[in-house]
């Protein structure tokens, strides 16, 4: 009855890059194992980690990768920026929807036992029920109180009127998921572009030099280019894990929650009121229908 999520729609944009990322590896090896005439060993002013990528890459020396944290840090340069707001987003809205979806803020039990047994016992009217769930204020309890807005009337309008709330609840359900779907393409492909510049620069800063460049540098140049790439790839996959979770979470909380609308709609529909009323259950009517007056014998 509630409209359900949509699939999910994965861009293709990170496999691009998980591709890319692998053939440059895989070029980088090549050339690393050609063999190469003995070079002295680069100096310290040539591993200078305060240099970016993009300029250490063109430098002209055979630069090893930084592995302590703080060193890739000043290692990414300028792409530290962007690729930083982008896991400071996933770890933010990863964590307010984590908050959001729980199945107790969304579907708290108790009310809706307690909300489904005045019903079929007879406990409350429509006004009665709609207090209770503009009481509780969850996203199913205004999903209920939609539909008890049409108390007595054909099951196609309560139908309607569910529906029209399930997707207003909804949308407030899936918030943010796109951000996170979103940072899942963009941070990969920062990396790719942050290892696309220093490649450049590696290459332009070797064909400059005097003679032909070394194998040996453009493999160290490229390995520090790739670090970019590294690093948007460790953003990207929790992003992407965390929305492919998020997602179905809401998928399973629509479900249940569709399963609780169809209930009411058996329950105060029109239909599902002539049918108590046939079967000898209580039956609580709207307030605004009034019971007929009996008819005065004529005089």
């Amino acid at each position: 009855m509630i409209t359900t999520a949509t699939p999910l729609r994965l861009t293709a944009g990170w496999h691009v890059s998980l591709v890319l990322a692998v053939v440059l590896l895989a070029l980088a090896a090549a050339l690393a194992a050609q063999p190469v005439a003995a070079q002295a060993p680069p100096s310290t002013e040539e591993l200078d980690l305060n240099v970016p990528v993009s300029k250490r890459a063109a430098a002209g020396g055979a630069a090893s990768i930084p592995r302590e944290p703080m060193e890739v840090l000043r290692a990414l340069g300028l792409f530290l920026y962007p690729l930083a707001a982008c896991s400071i987003v996933v770890v933010w809205f990863s964590i307010e929807r984590l908050v959001i979806l729980r199945r107790g803020r969304v579907i708290p039990r108790p009310f809706v036992k307690r909300f489904f047994e005045h019903l079929e016992q007879g406990k409350v009217d429509a006004k009665g029920a709609l207090k209770l769930c503009e009481e509780n204020g969850s996203p199913i309890a205004m999903i209920l109180a939609h539909g008890l807005r049409k108390w007595g009337k054909p099951s196609v309008e309560v139908e309607q009127a569910i529906i029209d709330g399930g997707e207003r609840q909804l949308s407030q359900l899936r918030k943010h998921l796109r951000v996170l779907n979103g940072a899942s393409t963009v941070a990969p492909l920062l990396g790719l572009l942050g290892t696309v510049v220093g490649m450049i620069n590696s290459f332009n800063a070797i064909s400059v030099k005097q003679g032909m460049g070394s194998t040996e540098e453009l493999a160290a140049g490229i390995g520090l280019a790739l670090l970019t790439t590294a690093v948007g790839l460790m953003i990207a996959l929790p992003a992407l894990i965390m929305y492919m979770y998020l997602a179905g979470r809401v998928d399973a909380l629509v479900i249940e929650m569709d399963e609780y609308a169809q209930d009411l709609v058996d329950l105060i529909s029109a239909e599902g009121l002539a049918e108590q009323a046939r079967s000898g259950r209580t039956v609580m009517t709207s307030p605004a229908a009034k019971p007929a007056e009996p008819r005065k014998a004529a005089v």
